[in-house]
């Protein structure tokens, strides 16, 4: 079909469910988006948008107007002005918010083209929209640059009330290289996880340190909600074969994809990949039954008693909680398991990110009644199971040394030291 077939389907307060990141089909939203005067009332739900519309900035009103998950580049300007709206959530629950809080009228992703057998694969995601298959209409855009994928985001021409094609290429997102803090992180990481460990790392510099400190471990698994160029390394090194995994053994686990056109080609009809619904891959309750789990995710401002403030900058939201307390509980509760917080003492400007208290207009990604292991390149706090004075006192340890009488002067005008 023409990609403005699926106007017909957005009937007065219809619920556009859309996947996140390379997910998003280009050629459909242009047509939903030209459509906008003949609509009523239509929502746009995706996490981590890339691509910038008019629609987005308010051009169209109530018309059309954008819900997120997870604010992106994009998005995030936007929702400071008030165009766009913002759902808190852990992404594990996104499933099933979407089905109990929305209509689900229909699902518009991107896709590959269809195989010899008729099914299509969602290639890069599965995210929110997996669950989704079968139970709400999906309207398809292939594209011969994605991928074709293995796991639960396989669709048969006969379950799509239609499809069209383009010839779009995917975003791509190069890794971002580790300066000496990073890897400094993130040698202090990689020493404490032991080999046959199954890991989650976030994407970023921190997440590039901790991985190129993983290159001589031996038989890691991987089951993450975000997989990455340096995770290809990682595998082709022999690094990871996930022979010990108890969930999914011998697989590459996650949920989504993201980064340069190598991990697309690397991914395309690769055994080895499977690409699950989020509800699967971030449960705290499957991440619990694989041993020795090791969650790794970034934040922007640590307190002194432990609670971490990850989706905010500067009391201004940037982002959203995404997958951080979801394998952070996990890991929690996984044998052997450990959660590791990161991040750089300092920001750029020089200012502390362990902090008396978070930052006004700051919310809580973490709570302190999780978190496990902080790091910043001066060492690792370990929190689980201490008192309020330990905690105090092992996170100003790795602090910047700079800031360390201040936040000692703070915590005792608290009475935690």
């Amino acid at each position: 079909m023409a990609p403005e077939a699926v106007v017909d389907l957005l009937t007065p307060g219809a619920d556009v469910i859309v996947p996140l990141a390379n997910g998003e089909p280009t050629l459909v939203l242009d047509a939903i988006e030209a459509a906008a005067d003949r609509l009523d009332g239509v929502r746009i739900h995706q996490m981590h948008a890339l691509h910038d519309r008019p629609y987005l900035h308010g051009a169209h009103g109530d018309r059309l107007r954008h819900v997120s998950y997870f604010l992106s580049h994009v998005t995030r300007p936007a929702y400071w002005a008030g165009t766009v709206d913002l759902v808190p959530n852990h992404f594990s629950e996104v499933p099933a918010l979407l089905e109990r809080t929305t209509r689900c009228t229909v699902v518009v992703a991107a896709a590959s083209p269809p195989d010899r057998h008729g099914y299509f694969s969602l290639g890069t995601n599965a995210d929110y929209v997996a669950r989704l298959i079968g139970r709400v209409p999906v309207f398809l855009e292939a594209t011969p640059a994605m991928p074709f994928t293995h796991g639960a985001n396989t669709i048969h021409h006969s379950q799509t009330v239609g499809w069209c094609e383009s010839d779009r290429p995917l975003v791509e997102v190069p890794p971002v290289e580790a300066g000496p803090v990073d890897r400094r992180i993130g040698e202090l990481v990689a020493e404490r996880i032991p080999d046959r460990a199954t890991i989650q790392v976030g994407i970023g510099s921190i997440a590039s340190g901790v991985l190129d400190a993983l290159r001589d471990h031996r038989d890691l698994g991987i089951h993450t909600e975000l997989l990455h160029d340096g995770m290809v390394d990682l595998v082709e090194a022999g690094v990871v074969t996930g022979v010990h995994k108890e969930v999914r053994r011998n697989r590459v686990t996650t949920t989504f994809c993201l980064g340069t056109r190598r991990l697309y080609d690397w991914l395309d009809r690769n055994p080895v990949v499977e690409v699950l619904g989020v509800d699967f891959v971030n449960d705290p309750r499957v991440i619990a039954r694989m041993d020795r789990f090791a969650s790794v995710n970034a934040t922007t401002e640590v307190d002194l008693m432990g609670q971490c403030a990850s989706e905010t900058v500067a009391g201004r939201y940037w982002s959203s909680s995404g997958g951080q307390a979801d394998f952070a509980r996990g890991a929690m509760y996984a044998a052997e398991g450990k959660a590791f917080i990161v991040t750089r003492s300092t920001t750029r400007d020089g200012k502390t990110r362990i902090v008396p208290t978070l930052t006004p207009g700051s919310v809580v990604t973490t709570l302190k009644n999780t978190v496990d292991h902080v790091v910043t390149e001066h060492g690792v706090a370990e929190l689980r199971g201490r008192s309020l004075r330990e905690r105090a006192l092992a996170l100003i340890a790795i602090a910047d040394p700079a800031a360390r009488d201040e936040l000692t002067a703070a915590a005792r005008s608290a009475e935690l030291i």
